[in-house]
């Protein structure tokens, strides 16, 4: 597939630099000078589509290299935005990055969102070394919620893989079609967001283990409010059913000697799962110069 985008990051001066930069229509990079504390390594990269978002046939492809030793954010100013689409067609985008040794690559967009009708494919492939560092959010709201869309879209595909040296260490497909026997409404039911997010490497140990002890409380807060609340409701009124909770997240660890998390959430707002990205990821502004998603 024909590369829309390179971008080269490599120590210049002691500094993490763009050394390599190239974007052409629908893609855009946009590169600031400076992003919070000047006391921090690190370089942004905002990407873009002209036009605001994807449409119907839109194919993108980008590579990124993180050279050794360097930091590098890869966000969004906005929610990438899925058109309608004509047809059968499916829009796709590829993003294949390469992160040096003792580096660290943060990518961390705001979700996506596909209109009524969209159809859309994403492939995001990570190649590390053993002491490099990822940090990795993938994550889809259910639609337009204000014209009354929610997961109105025909087909959402996402697969993240990564891969250290020759080997496959994480690889996770997220799959949402509107099938015969039922729709993904049907199946999501009052969840509106599906979020995941990976955390690997030696940069952001502190990181990774706090987050999943943070989710492991909460989740066992909101089961024991739950059964609380429940075993009240029950005594009076024995046709209660336990309502769903309205944010579930979980984490497991991957790789040899667990070197890697993953958190998956389901939430009914976007703004809980905000928040929450916002909490469990504020320990790295040391790192970025910005708290991300703030």
């Amino acid at each position: 597939m024909e590369k829309q985008g390179r971008l080269v990051v490599e120590k210049v001066g002691g500094r993490s630099t763009v050394t390599r930069s190239f974007s052409k229509y629908p893609l855009k990079f946009i590169i600031p000078r400076k992003v919070g504390s000047s006391k921090a390594d690190a370089v942004w990269v905002y990407t873009l589509t002209y036009g605001g978002g994807i449409v119907t046939g839109d194919s993108i492809s980008c590579e990124f290299t993180i050279g050794e030793g360097c930091t590098t954010v890869i966000t969004t100013q906005a929610s990438t935005k899925v058109y309608k689409s004509l047809g059968a067609k499916c829009s796709e985008q590829v993003m294949e990055a390469r992160v040096g040794s003792n580096a660290l690559l943060a990518v961390i967009p705001d979700p996506v969102t596909c209109f009524s009708t969209a159809r859309y494919s994403q492939k995001q492939i990570f190649r590390v070394a053993s002491d490099s560092s990822l940090v990795l959010v993938d994550w889809i709201t259910s639609g337009r919620h204000e014209s009354g869309e929610k997961w109105d879209f025909d087909l959402y595909k996402s697969a993240n893989h990564i891969v250290i040296g020759d080997e496959p260490l994480f690889l996770d497909m997220v799959h949402l079609e509107n099938g015969s026997i039922s729709s993904i409404a049907e199946r999501m039911q009052d969840y509106q967001v599906n979020a995941m997010v990976v955390l690997l490497g030696p940069k952001i140990k502190h990181i990774k283990d706090l987050v999943q002890e943070n989710v492991k409380r909460m989740m066992a807060e909101q089961l024991h409010n739950h059964s609380t609340a429940s075993g009240r409701q029950q005594k009076i009124n024995s046709d209660y059913r336990l309502t769903k909770p309205s944010f579930i997240a979980s984490s497991s660890i991957f790789g040899p000697k667990g070197i890697g998390v993953v958190v998956r959430i389901a939430a009914t707002t976007t703004e809980s799962v905000y928040k929450f990205l916002q909490h469990q990821l504020a320990g790295m502004e040391p790192l970025l110069g910005v708290s991300p998603y703030h």
